[in-house]
């Protein structure tokens, strides 16, 4: 383990070389202030997360904090992991701002920067709230797609509007839209996938025009029109027909960009080099596609988000990415922009899915440390017996927004760094402690921290909050007031606020228009703008 200085740190980052840069404070205080191309991965969820987004253990490791100790726990158990390149920015996010160098808010800051960056240099149409509803009102020949995944399209859409995610787009447009008269608008919540979907369709030469909706739902929203709630509309199934001109408009996207195609064998080849090279091989299909049958050791991330929030995916700078779909144009489509945001291993697998031997089921995730744990088990059935007694206390270490979204009743909330804390107070009242976790794994980590007690036990439910609703147990819903840190854990957004809910949405709007500026500023993005040829 070794120092870097903001300098040096700044010159690893214009190189060009593997280097992941990670933030390990909470998720709240990462989106008030951070480095931009730094990922965030809080110390609580550290075993949980940093395998899955920094796989390779030689990986250039750079940690930062905000000087509070924070980076020196996580020297500690990632040096315990096996990773052999740890360091730490010297001094912390407060040096890299004394050094004059920027300093970032938000989260996913890259791609909605790009975002930014692809309206200002391509010129992508779009249309205000007010002239949309205007031509809907006036029965104009629209249609509205809506580039989130399905999860964010029910919490909220446009009425009328049709949920095709991203990557979908240009899969999906000609059997969702026949005539080519029709306007398609696309929109999200707020700008970058509005942008990079109407994009995605202006570059893929389909004949309709189209705009982005500006500002999404949250221009919907402030320009005061109704949202839907609760709708799951999707977008046709792609016909034979369909695909075959999806095919045609990918390969146009293909050439313009120069998206470059792999083998099977090449694949095999690049997994021989992953001591030298990180790999990451993304599955851009819906995850219901994935979890029906993947390539073995691939990870899933739909195309669209990936773009939409990379840092969420993939946490290594100049890492090799090799993306798979079954027909090549949710893959294409997707290495298209991932090339524009400054990547250069951007690979697609050709014939990705025609080989046998998928796998069936959800991604498994290593999870570092945890077949070292000991910890007390008890099963679902058990905590729903000892919730009835006075003396049990059930304690979730579920982030803020998860904790609102549903826990067990009765439940209270801590974090992992305040669950001695908690535990104290209850001490020496014959109480008997459950901890709880959304598969139960944080919980494990929770508890074995706490093994040394002798004034109370504490147990950990087995399989955590999943393994509660599957034995169809009731989740109530609901803030912990007593936990505090509702807006420090982790970020909320705009529509995720209890008070003050349109100050926040203008804020965050006015925030995503002035990323080009301060992108500028930083001089360290490589986003490449290419000609209409």
């Amino acid at each position: 383990m070794s120092f870097v200085s903001p300098s040096q740190l700044k010159e690893q980052i214009i190189e060009g070389k593997e280097l992941a840069v990670v933030d390990v404070r909470s998720g709240g205080a990462f989106a008030g202030a951070h480095l931009l191309y730094a990922i965030s991965i809080p110390l609580a969820n550290l075993e949980l997360e940093f395998r899955h987004l920094i796989p390779r253990l030689e990986t250039p490791i750079v940690l930062c904090d905000d000087a509070s100790g924070l980076v020196d726990i996580a020297v500690v158990r990632l040096t315990e992991f096996g990773y052999t390149q740890v360091n730490i920015l010297d001094g912390g996010i407060e040096a890299w701002e004394k050094g004059g160098y920027e300093i970032f808010s938000g989260v996913n800051v890259p791609s909605k920067a790009f975002g930014e960056f692809v309206e200002h240099k391509y010129g992508t149409p779009r249309l205000p709230a007010e002239e949309i509803k205007a031509k809907l009102d006036a029965g104009e020949n629209i249609v509205i797609l809506d580039s989130r995944p399905m999860k964010e399209f029910t919490s909220m859409s446009i009425p009328g509007g049709i949920c095709c995610p991203g990557a979908e787009l240009a899969y999906r447009i000609s059997d969702a839209v026949d005539d080519p008269q029709t306007l398609v608008v696309v929109n999200c919540a707020g700008r970058t996938r509005s942008i990079i979907g109407a994009q995605s369709l202006i570059n893929a030469g389909i004949p309709n025009p189209v705009v982005a909706l500006e500002n999404g739902t949250m221009g919907w929203h402030l320009a005061g029109y109704g949202l839907d709630h609760g709708q799951v509309r999707r977008a046709p199934n792609v016909t034979k027909n369909g695909l075959e001109r999806s095919r045609k408009m990918a390969d146009t996207v293909a050439k313009r960009f120069g998206v470059e195609k792999v083998s099977s064998a090449d694949l095999e080849r690049f997994r021989t080099q992953t001591s030298e090279i990180t790999l990451f091989v993304l599955d851009v299909r819906s995850p219901e596609e994935y979890i029906a049958g993947h390539l073995p050791g691939s990870r899933s991330a739909p195309g669209g988000q990936l773009v939409q929030a990379t840092d969420e995916y993939v946490g290594v700078r100049h890492a090799r990415l090799i993306l798979v779909d079954d027909t090549g144009v949710r893959a294409t489509m997707t290495a298209s922009w991932l090339i524009q945001m400054g990547w250069d291993n951007v690979y697609v697998l050709d014939g990705g899915l025609t080989q046998s031997g998928l796998e069936v089921g959800p991604e498994q995730r290593e999870v570092l440390g945890l077949g070292n744990l000991d910890v007390q088990l008890v099963e679902a059935s058990v905590l729903n017996e000892l919730i009835t007694q006075e003396n049990a206390v059930v304690i979730d270490l579920a982030d803020s927004l998860e904790f609102r979204a549903g826990h067990i009743p009765g439940a209270v909330r801590a974090s992992r760094s305040g669950l001695e804390n908690v535990l104290g107070k209850l001490a020496g009242d014959d109480v008997t402690a459950i901890l709880t976790s959304a598969d139960g794994v944080l919980a494990k980590f929770a508890a074995a921290e706490e093994s040394h007690r002798d004034d109370l036990t504490v147990y950990v439910l087995d399989g955590g909050i999943d393994a509660w609703t599957a034995a169809g147990y009731a989740l109530e819903s609901g803030d912990d007031p007593a936990a505090g840190e509702l807006s420090e854990d982790v970020w909320y957004r705009p529509y995720e606020q209890t008070d003050a809910i349109e100050e926040a949405m203008h804020a965050y709007l006015t925030w995503e228009v002035a990323l080009v500026e301060q992108i500028e500023r930083d001089g360290t993005t490589r986003f490449r703008h290419f000609d209409p040829s």
